[in-house]
Order: C-alpha cells, then sequence, then structure tokens
C-alpha cells in the first residue's frame, strides 16, 4: 500500500494517508525502541493528532495501527512514571488522559490494527476505537492493578461496555493477559485475522466503512455512543435527535438521488 503523505506529530506519532484510500487516515503509533510505551510526549502527540484529525472533512474513517512488529502498545512509560515525583505524576495525568479521549472522541469511526502486545495503556487505545481487528499474535490485557494501580485510560468502563461488568471485573481484578483466540471468543477484539494481516485487513475494512456518507457515519457513530446504556426510550430519542441531523443533508439527498440513478454517490459531505 503506498503512502502518499505523511505528518509527523512529535517523534513519535504519524499520520499516513494512502494511494486509492484518500478519506482513510492510518494514525500509526511509532516509538518502537520502547514498544510504543506511551511517554509524556507520546501522549501529547497522540493527543494533537486526533485534534487535527478530527478538524479534517476529508477524513471518514481513523484507522489506528502501530509500526512495531511485536507490539501495538505496551502501554503507559513504566520508566518515565518512575521517575517522577507525586507532585509531577499530578501535574501529568491532563496529558496522558487527553491522549485516550482523543481518540475516544474523534468524530468518525476508528479501527484499531492490534499484532503482539496491547496492554495496559495499550489497549485502552484500542478500546477506545469503535472496531478491533486483531491477528493472531495479539495479546490483550489490562494488568494495572499488578503494579498497584487501576486502568486509567478509560478501560473500567470500556471494557465492561464490551463484555459486560462480571467478565470485565475478572479480567480486570485477576490482571491475566488474554490470547488472540480466546479475546475474540471473549468479545474482547471485533475480528481475528490471520498473523501479520492486522493492519492490512483494519485498512480495507476502514475503506469500506469511508465509501459511505461522511455525514451519515458520523451521526450513526454519535447514536451509537450516546445511545448506549439508556433505557429504550431515551435511546430512540438519541436515535431520532441524530436522524434529524441528517435527513435535510446534502449527504442524504446525494444519497437518495444516487439510488435512484443507479449510480455511485459522491458525497459533499455537509
Amino acid at each position: 500500500m503506498t503512502v502518499t503523505s505523511e505528518q509527523r506529530f512529535g517523534e513519535f506519532v504519524a499520520v499516513r494517508r494512502h494511494a486509492g484510500q484518500e478519506h482513510v487516515a492510518e494514525l500509526v503509533l511509532d516509538r518502537p525502541k520502547a514498544m510504543n510505551a506511551v511517554s509524556t510526549d507520546m501522549a501529547r502527540s497522540i493527543a494533537a493528532a486526533c485534534e487535527a484529525l478530527g478538524a479534517d472533512p476529508g477524513v471518514r474513517v481513523t484507522v489506528l495501527t502501530s509500526s512495531h512488529e511485536r507490539a501495538f502498545c505496551v502501554g503507559a512509560d513504566l520508566k518515565e512514571r518512575n521517575s517522577f515525583t507525586d507532585a509531577e505524576l499530578v501535574r501529568q495525568r491532563p496529558t496522558a488522559r487527553a491522549a485516550y479521549t482523543g481518540v475516544l472522541e474523534l468524530p468518525m469511526p476508528t479501527i484499531a490494527a492490534v499484532h503482539g502486545f496491547a496492554l495496559g495503556g495499550g489497549f485502552e487505545l484500542a478500546l477506545a476505537c469503535d472496531v478491533i481487528v486483531a491477528d493472531a499474535t495479539a495479546v490483550v490485557g489490562l494488568p494495572e492493578v499488578s503494579v498497584g494501580v487501576i486502568p486509567g485510560g478509560g478501560g473500567t468502563q470500556l471494557l465492561p461496555r464490551r463484555v459486560g461488568a462480571a467478565r470485565a471485573a475478572e479480567l480486570v481484578f485477576t490482571a491475566r493477559r488474554v490470547e488472540a483466540a480466546e479475546a475474540r471468543e471473549l468479545g474482547l477484539v471485533d475480528e481475528l485475522v490471520e498473523a501479520g494481516r492486522d493492519r492490512e485487513e483494519a485498512l480495507a475494512l476502514g475503506a469500506r466503512m469511508a465509501a459511505n456518507s461522511p455525514v451519515g457515519l458520523q451521526a450513526a457513530k454519535k447514536a451509537l455512543r450516546l445511545g448506549h446504556g439508556l433505557d429504550l426510550r431515551a435511546g430512540l430519542e438519541v436515535e431520532d435527535a441524530a436522524w434529524r441531523s441528517v435527513a435535510f443533508s446534502g449527504d442524504r439527498a446525494e444519497g437518495v438521488a444516487a439510488f435512484n440513478e443507479k449510480r455511485s454517490p459522491q458525497w459533499p459531505g455537509e
């Protein structure tokens, strides 16, 4: 797959675009010497990249990937954390949170391409995405209680939304690592592919999503996210508000016209 452009965000994060996939952005975790352990600088760069992606109307889907051959991300940089005073740790917390919420709050559909280790904050970055594609080498988990903390990048909230409260409690309290086949069985990941194919398959899935209306994609994501956990009546009100936001859009008019004219739509994105 040919990279047509790359924008760097600090030393450890890149956003790439590819030939033939102009509406799919690849957000690359690129700190291979540390297996993508999230340092303060890297967290700041993830947040900045997400802010740029969220403001780019040409991006319909974002795919989160890793440049390391054996890891997606091993979580927080514990070597850096070990050097912090209590006061420095408190000051660093908003920066760390901004990285995870940056991914979580991207307005377009997001896909994580996971291989190798996705542990702690690394798995939380994947959980912040809408869909997780993992290859056969993936090992995921939230081991934070084994080092005296808790999952603090959204894990205690995102994991039970995927697998239920009791299963999430078992995984968090035991701090155990889960290999690919079991992760798929438990719903920790959504698609399981052959070793080495997670990025390729995730980008292909992103391209299929990006062929659809960008207005519709963002409204559907908002309805899915905001409606989750509400009672049915409240959830249907969230859905109705999202429907109203797209019902009179240019994308809706183009989509209906293209369907009736038996042609591919040319989405205005508004």
